[in-house]
């Protein structure tokens, strides 16, 4: 590699980077401009609300005076006003109230708004939202009132066959507050039939009061999964159409310390009839329509997912929707989702669809329980056989059991180095012996030089190169394979830190969340490539790095020719873009490669007391001598090489 080259590489890399600026200015001119269309839908829908509400309110004057006020403490919500475009509709409000339904378990508060019948909003117990160092920390509100809904359109028996969303429809419960702190439970909500302009009491008294649709949630007091089902009692009379669209939609907002990690983390996951897992687009938008079966649908966020499970029969169809807001990258608001899951319910009078809801952690030993593949939603490399291998089968079990015994996690990840250190230990040593073998051939490999100086002899250089690492018992690949090895470990890694639910806000040293990045120093700007803090175990880890790399080119046997030179300058290069890629990394990881550095600098340390190169040689030396059997592959190496230089000497003719 030539001074022409390394031009070539610096103009490349400046193109690159001013085409990364330009595209960078027109994605803020088209965020600005969306910006500005959805604040104008935005204002348009209010208005409509509005109206809306102010029709509700007038039709409703009389209910309302007589209205049951909520007790003191318990949640209130707004109410959303019932269609008034056509003139039957489901559901009605005698009392008009529009507090919520609240449901309490061990591991979290679920509100239903009585308008729709779905969860609304969902607090989890003794998981906490980030804060930072000395402000208090509150309980994670996965959902509140304005970022989720869930909606089923119902086709009704009239003149017009009106399309009434459930959403819009007044539900009724046999209790507005379920505690659960043992076994089972249940909230039931009911949506009756009526005519709207048959809207009296007495009116209503004349219809089937054993007609209605139910949504049945049960919860465990101990789990963070329930089943969920929609069913019908004697409403073929009332509704059209035995299939059903549900819609469901949310808006993901940052709950961790890292927003732009926790952004880029956060996408719709999904399986369909094949029992493959998939997501849509983690970095942009994305939209996918499925023709055939799905199992479950997930708005899945960094550490925390929201799960739509069909149980017994699988959802027919659905489409599914990402969309990344223009927003900075410290804007609370990550993504937003919407899903359309399709079922029948054959029986109008007597049938019901059963489904499953999760609203809890990303935690792949809670995920793995239910064997429904969800735990594929915390990314280990699934693409790739070998990254999920070695975190499901030698990290995450090892992990767990250290976990098990109360230890410091900071204390988990050092012994987690050393065994995966002792465990490719033979590999290291491997490594280090071929390049002692280099190392001690220097002389020898220096003559070959000296012999072969000019470029049109480089293939007998070559040739002569090879022959000497047989007769001494080198295999050229022999530092390479080992070191190849043991990178899927290093990648695997890579994967497992920052997906690792157990490190969520776990403090060790100066770093209060292991699962984002640490910082001694908040900056008041952003440096470009690097951030706006300094992430200390990212710095350690480049010192570290660049020592090992300062050691590793001072044992090299290479050559000082100017392509070796290069290659030892871009050595020393890679841990200084490093040091900007990890700044913003999850601390754990890179923790770990620090330590994954220091111990390498003991064990090199060992191998060096251990291997005496004056022995060494001598051994290589004796075995030169011997009469050498060549491999298959050193006979097709040699062979490729007579032909080229065959090639070469026709050339000249």
């Amino acid at each position: 590699m030539d001074k022409h080259t390394i031009i070539g590489l610096l103009i490349i890399f400046a193109m690159f980077m001013g085409f990364s600026f330009y595209s960078s200015h027109k994605a803020k001119e088209a965020r600005e401009q969306q910006m500005k269309e959805q604040e104008a839908q935005a204002q348009q829908k209010a208005k409509s609300d509005t109206t809306k509400y102010v029709q509700l309110a007038a039709d409703s004057a009389e209910n309302v005076a007589a209205a049951e006020s909520p007790a003191e403490g318990e949640p209130t919500a707004t109410a959303e006003p019932a269609v008034q475009a056509s003139n039957a509709i489901l559901g009605y409000a005698d009392d008009a109230r529009t507090n919520d339904f609240v449901v309490r378990t061990n591991k979290a508060e679920y509100h239903f708004a009585r308008y729709g019948g779905y969860i609304k909003y969902i607090r989890l117990k003794d998981i906490y939202k980030y804060a930072p160092k000395g402000e208090k920390k509150d309980e994670l509100v996965l959902y509140n009132d304005n970022t989720t809904s869930m909606s089923i359109p119902l086709r009704v028996r009239d003149d017009q066959q009106s399309l009434v969303s459930t959403a819009d429809c007044y539900f009724t419960a046999d209790k507005d507050t379920v505690d659960i702190t043992s076994g089972t439970g249940h909230l039931r909500l009911y949506l009756h039939p009526y005519k709207l302009a048959d809207s009296t009491i007495e009116a209503r008294s004349q219809l089937d009061s054993n007609a209605y649709l139910m949504f049945d949630y049960t919860f465990n007091a101990d789990e963070y999964m329930l089943d969920y089902s929609v069913q019908l009692k004697n409403m073929s009379k009332y509704l059209h159409r035995k299939s059903f669209d549900m819609e469901w939609q949310a808006s993901l907002y940052s709950v961790e310390k890292n927003v732009k990690a926790e952004r880029d983390l956060s996408t719709l996951y999904y399986m369909d009839n094949r029992d493959e897992v998939e997501n849509l687009n983690e970095r942009g938008s994305e939209e996918k329509e499925m023709p055939t079966e799905m199992k479950w649908v997930s708005f899945k966020q960094q550490f925390f997912t929201s799960i739509l499970i069909a149980k017994d029969k699988e959802f027919k169809k659905g489409k599914m929707e990402v969309k990344v807001p223009e927003v900075k990258d410290n804007d609370p608001l990550l993504k937003n989702m919407r899903a359309r899951t399709d079922f029948d319910i054959a029986d109008y009078d007597n049938g019901k669809f059963n489904m499953q809801m999760y609203f809890g952690p990303n935690q792949y030993k809670v995920l793995k329980e239910y064997d429904l593949n969800l735990e594929k939603l915390v990314p280990l490399g699934w693409g790739f056989f070998l990254l999920h291998w070695i975190n499901r089968f030698i990290v995450i079990p090892i992990f767990n059991w250290l976990e098990a015994y109360g230890i410091s996690y900071g204390i988990i990840i050092l012994i987690l180095s050393i065994f995966i250190k002792v465990l490719i230990l033979p590999l290291a040593y491997k490594t280090y012996l071929s390049s002692a073998k280099m190392r001690v051939l220097k002389p020898q490999i220096e003559e070959l030089n000296a012999k072969y100086p000019k470029q049109e002899d480089a293939m007998k250089k070559q040739q002569a190169t090879m022959t000497l690492y047989k007769k001494a018992g080198i295999s050229p690949m022999g530092g390479c394979v080992p070191m190849l090895i043991q990178m899927p470990i290093l990648i695997a890694m890579y994967r497992f830190f920052p997906a690792s639910y157990e490190l969520r806000q776990q403090s060790f040293l100066w770093a209060e969340d292991l699962s984002s990045y640490d910082s001694i120093l908040d900056l008041s700007f952003n440096i470009p490539f690097y951030g706006d803090h300094v992430s200390l175990f990212t710095l350690l880890m480049t010192i570290a790095t660049l020592v090992y790399t300062w050691l590793n080119n001072k044992l090299m046997s290479a050559g000082n020719n100017d392509q070796m030179k290069v290659m030892k300058w871009m050595m020393y290069l890679m841990p200084i873009l490093f040091l900007g890629m990890f700044n913003s990394f999850s601390s754990a990881l890179t923790y770990y490669y620090l330590l994954i550095n220091l111990i390498t600098f003991l064990q090199m340390w060992i191998f060096r007391m251990a291997i005496n190169e004056e022995k060494l040689l001598k051994k290589m030396e004796t075995n030169m001598v011997k009469p050498v059997k060549k491999s298959r592959w050193q006979a097709r190496m040699e062979e490729m090489l007579k032909q080229q230089q065959q090639l070469q000497q026709q050339k000249k003719r």
